[in-house]
């Protein structure tokens, strides 16, 4: 599978699912096990590169603005939502997150910024084809820290002033 692959396939779901995560997850599943467990394993080593590849403190401040705080984990289901996004919105996110602002339509906490589900559907759907856990990806592993400079996201003046366009758009009223 090539990555024009991989982002059609994010893209179809996405669509399908009307932007809600949950489902973007389920549809992706039963896409998925229409494959061969092989595709299956290259569609999760893509996924797994994205969600490493956006574990930068900017992203984590661009999240913080978005859902008023980010933990730990919700940066990680951000990051799999990111990538539910599609390429444009994920790519535009890496080269600058404060475009953000304006790649996406709209931003309802409720249903976004959260898609746990997407990072484990790869997973799923290999167990279901194989009747076995997916082996390891063969993938360097995550860092240990976020690549970057770190973001005080209990100031809201400096991500105001780091994320001028996400804040006025999506920060604390």
């Amino acid at each position: 599978m090539d990555e024009t692959e991989f982002w059609e396939i994010v893209d179809s779901t996405r669509e399908a699912a009307e932007g809600d995560p949950e489902d973007q997850a389920d549809l992706l599943v039963e896409r998925l096990v229409r494959l061969d467990p092989e595709a299956v394993l290259d569609f999760a080593r893509h996924f797994e590169a994205r969600y490493n590849r956006a574990y930068r403190w900017d992203l984590w401040g661009a999240a913080a603005v978005l859902l008023g705080g980010a933990s730990d984990d919700a940066f990680d289901f951000f990051r799999c939502w990111l990538i539910g996004r599609g390429r444009e919105v994920f790519e535009g996110a890496l080269h600058d997150p404060d475009a953000l602002a304006g790649l996406l339509d709209d931003f309802d906490e409720e249903l976004d910024g959260d898609a746990e589900e997407l990072g484990y559907a790869a997973d799923e759907a290999y167990e279901q084809l194989t009747g076995v856990v997916a082996p390891d990806l063969g993938l360097p592993p995550r860092a240990s820290e976020p690549e970057g400079t770190p973001v005080d996201f209990e100031d809201d003046a400096a991500l105001a002033e780091r994320f001028p366009a996400l804040w006025e758009r999506f920060g604390p009223r």
